[in-house]
């Protein structure tokens, strides 16, 4: 193949194209099967060998320059006479800007994937604090006094979604009640379970009805281990209209124990019924036995009392807005004890090397233009 030729000599130039394909893949094929042999070697992103298949692209390109090339030295002149009136093809610098890019995509491809070799093992320690949220499922619950859109229970499971997105290292679990109480989800640090169990919840998991805070409170104590020394926080979340004996009791009983309730009021002072709904279409209002429409309230003032003797805050929702702000910063004043410690291993990165080769043979090839108009050029001045 003549370096500097009438036109681009396409079939010399595809043998050479093919030939450099099938080494280089050989060559790459045959260093990750002996890499991938030693334990201290994997690929973090595998994944990113899917921008190979922009090769076929790349190749596309080579061969339209070179075939545009030849179209434009036809324009120019008859073949025999190209010679004088161009500067000619230049069948080798075409090719080093085709290698040139062909290698600085593959490099940068490879870097992407970030070839890790070298482990190390590493301790890692999680940070927190233990929290439960005892959320009211009762009837009441379903009032829309704060939307016309969404119940107190929906409102109040949206905000302990958004808790959960704020969370970082603390563990959490979930307590529901009306009449009685249980564990809906035992401590865990798994927010995406959190979120699975959540959406589970309704008011018709519970047969008996009422507000039992005084047993929520207990079942959120038993949830917790007492002894493991971590510092421990309960959410309450209800519209306060307690029908049992013994939260205030229970409340000063966990105050003892170093851990704080803080309770978040559900509803408005002023009284709702509860509007009943099948699918998204109103069917009436609650009524109790006699018949007469049952109206709910918030009742604010046992839950501020309740966050008081827990040591804790009392926060109002607004609308749709909880005010977790607030409540997310004293619980970040709470001191954040070790929750759990793991080892693990640690690979050392290998990208930067394939990184810095791949963005030299881009440079390398910006130097080069593959444009058929610097590659073939009126030869004017020729003698």
């Amino acid at each position: 193949m003549k370096p500097q030729a009438n036109k681009y000599s396409i079939t010399s130039l595809s043998g050479i194209v093919l030939l450099a394909e099938l080494i280089f893949w050989g060559l790459v094929s045959v260093a990750y099967y002996i890499l991938s042999a030693d334990d201290d070697f994997r690929i973090e992103n595998p994944s990113a060998f899917w921008f190979f298949v922009l090769t076929p692209v790349v190749i596309a390109s080579f061969y339209y320059f070179a075939l545009k090339g030849n179209i434009g030295i036809r324009r120019l002149s008859e073949e025999h006479l190209s010679g004088h009136i161009t500067k000619g093809a230049s069948n080798w610098r075409m090719l080093a800007s085709y290698f040139l890019l062909r290698f600085g995509i593959g490099f940068l491809i490879i870097a992407l994937s970030n070839p890790q070799h070298g482990k190390n093992e590493v301790e890692g320690t999680s940070k927190g604090i233990e929290i439960m949220i005892a959320l009211d499922v009762s009837n009441s619950m379903l009032a829309r006094d704060l939307s016309e859109t969404r119940t107190r229970l929906n409102i109040a499971k949206l905000a302990i979604e958004r808790l959960t997105t704020k969370l970082h290292g603390d563990k959490m679990g979930i307590v529901v009640f009306a009449g009685s109480a249980y564990t809906q989800l035992p401590i865990t640090s798994d927010y995406n379970a959190a979120k699975l169990f959540l959406s589970g919840i309704s008011t018709d998991m519970m047969s008996s009805q009422g507000t039992a805070v005084g047993a929520a409170i207990d079942e959120c104590l038993n949830a917790f281990d007492l002894e493991n020394g971590t510092n421990k926080a309960i959410i309450i979340i209800s519209d306060g209209e307690n029908h049992e004996e013994g939260a205030i009791e229970a409340a000063s009983y966990a105050a003892n124990l170093g851990i704080q309730i803080h309770t978040i009021g559900m509803g408005t002072s002023k009284g709702t019924p509860i509007e009943l709904y099948r699918g998204n279409k109103k069917t009436g209002v609650k009524k109790d036995k006699e018949g007469n429409t049952v109206i709910t309230q918030l009742n604010e003032d046992f839950l501020i009392e309740l966050g008081q003797i827990g040591n804790g805050t009392y926060t109002r929702a607004n609308k749709s807005n909880v005010g977790l702000g607030g409540l997310l910063e004293e619980l970040k004043k709470i001191d954040k004890t070790v929750l759990s410690k793991e080892r693990f291993l640690e690979y050392d990165d290998h990208f930067q090397l394939y990184l810095f080769i791949g963005l030299m043979f881009v440079f390398s090839y910006l130097l080069i233009p593959l444009n058929s108009n610097r590659n073939v050029e009126l030869n004017l001045f020729a003698e």
